[in-house]
């Protein structure tokens, strides 16, 4: 518990530190925000924001995570990090690489694009592939890999099983999903921020439940056999820190932008720890808001092609309740109340799976 409440800690106090440093360096380099010509109107003055903030966000999680593994190891602990969680870092990170990348494209070329669809699908395809093979490595001493080859929901499936080509598959749409899921919600100020952090705060909860019930310190109903809990709740609660610390320069009127910088690294530790705590399927009640934003787009895109006509006046459709009249911190406050919601409801399904299995 300690070890968490440091990572968190130091996620926070780095982000929120390091952040207006970014702001200052971003500012004099000229790394200004491009936007969209068609949205609305008072984003337009917007342009020229410092974006990449997201760079923060990783630092602080890497920063935080280490650090708590270093008290611990000052503490005399024998436990150093593990497979799990640095998979996990390993994953964000990569993602967060590849939307730099795009970001810093976007700044040079001074346009709302940077990849174009094909390189940014190659970079995260290149990151989610590695992931597959490496996170069914790395036994510990019960044979519990980092992943399993199972679906699962609050814990594995045991009848829905993988093959090895198909889980490689699986896990690159996984990944995919939510890293362009949390691109797509971020598009207000502080609405990936704020929503991520309740995201991985919730996970900070679960994966702290799953190493109290665990099946491998001791075998009782309902237990969790999952590689590594309590360092994915490490991993988790850092990340949860650095993203308030972030949002506290990101809340509107923002000083600077996460960028796909952020928002693909976001994107990435939920996949990971959905895939590292056994709640794939779960993860889309829990991470709601995101999942709701990308079909917008896809509902969006699929209407157009067939009837020429729009479903939304703009998708991602927090853009449709602006273009609605509706104040921009009208929208963010209510979607952060929906994220709210769903993360709560999501606690409460795992919760009940729990008890359902003869748990207290």
């Amino acid at each position: 518990m300690i070890s968490i409440l440091i990572a968190a800690s130091v996620g926070l106090v780095v982000s929120i530190l390091l952040t207006p440093y970014l702001i200052r360096f971003f500012s004099k380099q000229g790394f200004g925000q491009e936007i969209r010509e068609e949205g609305p109107e008072g984003h337009k003055s917007k342009r020229g924001t410092p974006t990449m903030g997201g760079v923060a966000i990783i630092v602080a999680m890497v920063v935080g995570y280490f650090v708590a593994h270093l008290v611990d190891y000052w503490r005399g602990s024998s436990e150093g990090p593990t497979a799990s969680a640095l998979l996990v870092l390993f994953l964000s990170v990569g993602l967060g690489l590849v939307g730099f990348l795009d970001d810093f494209i976007k700044i040079r070329k001074q346009r709302n694009l940077g990849l174009n669809k094909t390189a940014k699908l190659v970079g995260q395809l290149v990151v989610a592939v590695a992931f597959a093979f490496l996170v069914l490595q790395f036994p510990d001493a019960n044979g519990l890999t980092p992943a399993s080859q199972h679906l699962s929901y609050a814990r594995d499936i045991a009848l829905i099983f993988f093959p090895i080509p198909i889980f490689v598959l699986f896990c690159y749409l996984l990944v995919s999903a939510w890293s362009n899921a949390v691109n797509f919600t971020d598009g207000l100020d502080g609405l990936a921020g704020g929503a991520g952090a309740m995201v991985l705060a919730t996970y900070v909860v679960i994966s702290f439940w799953q190493a109290r019930l665990s099946c491998v310190e001791a075998f009782q109903p309902a237990c969790y056999n999952v590689r590594d809990p309590l360092d994915l709740a490490v991993v988790a609660a850092a990340a949860t820190g650095a993203c308030i610390g972030f949002l506290w320069w990101n809340a509107a009127p923002a000083k600077i932008f996460m960028g796909d910088t952020g928002s693909l690294a976001l994107g990435g530790l939920v996949a990971g720890l959905s895939m590292t705590t056994r709640t794939e399927l779960l993860a889309i009640v829990i991470g709601g808001l995101f999942v709701v934003e990308m079909i917008s787009v896809v509902l969006q895109i699929a209407v157009f092609r067939t009837t020429r006509k729009r479903l939304f006046r703009m998708a991602p459709f927090h853009h449709h309740f602006e273009l609605a009249g509706w104040a921009e911190t009208t929208v963010i406050i209510r979607f952060w109340l929906l994220a709210a919601t769903c993360c709560m409801f999501g606690l409460g399904l795992f919760y009940s799976e729990q008890l359902g299995l003869g748990g207290g």
